[in-house]
């Protein structure tokens, strides 16, 4: 696989989770990556990504609690999760962000967080 996700797990509120974003070396040269989220009945969104120089961006329902980092050492993304809610609970998915001239790969089997007491 080129996109293995792992580190979800159950959580309780306000708790704190760090999830991995393995992908494979052409992936991480090729691409600015994200993470997405899907909730049951939900539509996939982006909640956290980076761009070119590095910058970093989050949706608000995240913005001050999520962190995305990456290392083009080991070919990661990570995404620091703190402070976490109930409406946090979703399949989390790392994936290019933006239109590129290259073909996107597929996506990963994502990792479950779930947030509950």
């Amino acid at each position: 696989a080129q996109i293995v996700e792992s580190g979800g797990g159950l959580v309780q509120p306000g708790g704190s989770l760090k999830l991995s974003c393995v992908v494979s070396p052409l992936i991480f040269t090729q691409f600015y990556l994200g993470w997405y989220r899907q909730a049951p009945g939900k539509e996939r969104e982006l909640v956290a990504w980076v761009t070119g120089g590095g910058y970093q961006h989050y949706a608000p329902s995240v913005e001050g609690r999520f962190t995305i980092s990456r290392d083009h050492r080991v070919s990661t993304y990570w995404l620091q999760m703190n402070d976490v809610q109930p409406e946090d609970t979703a399949v989390y998915y790392c994936y290019p962000v933006g239109s590129y001239t290259a073909a996107k790969p597929s996506w990963g089997q994502g990792t479950q967080v779930t947030v509950s007491s």
